[in-house]
């Protein structure tokens, strides 16, 4: 069990490090989505700067989150969890893209049971 439990939590440790990684990198590119679509119109009235712009601030924290979780792994899943949380509740209280909020949420309950494994050595 002890093995499998291993496999587990370094597995979701590339996973929650290197996908943040990846999605804050391509806030830059737009390659893989059009970021700030995820933006509802209320919100990007109040930015001070065009919604790219923020999109892009979002990348750097993500890349941090990232870079977080493969070196300073329990902290670095509470910070995804908490930033994954965040992200599902704005979705959902502007109503939109809800099919994503859901899946952020599953994603947070994955980064919170790889913070708790890794509290303590297995």
């Amino acid at each position: 069990m002890n093995s499998n439990v291993q496999l587990v939590k370094t597995l979701l440790k590339y996973t929650f490090g290197l996908v943040p990684i990846v999605a804050g990198l391509d806030k830059f590119s737009n390659i893989l989505t059009n970021w700030s679509q995820y933006i509802s119109e209320g919100f990007a009235a109040m930015l001070p700067f065009e919604p790219i712009t923020f999109m892009m601030i979002v990348g750097v924290i993500e890349i941090i989150a990232g870079v977080l979780v493969l070196t300073k792994t329990k902290i670095g899943a509470y910070v995804v969890s908490a930033w994954l949380v965040a992200i599902a509740l704005t979705l959902i209280f502007s109503w939109n893209y809800v099919d994503v909020a859901v899946r952020d949420l599953v994603m947070a309950i994955g980064a919170f049971s790889l913070a708790k494994l890794s509290e303590n050595k297995i």
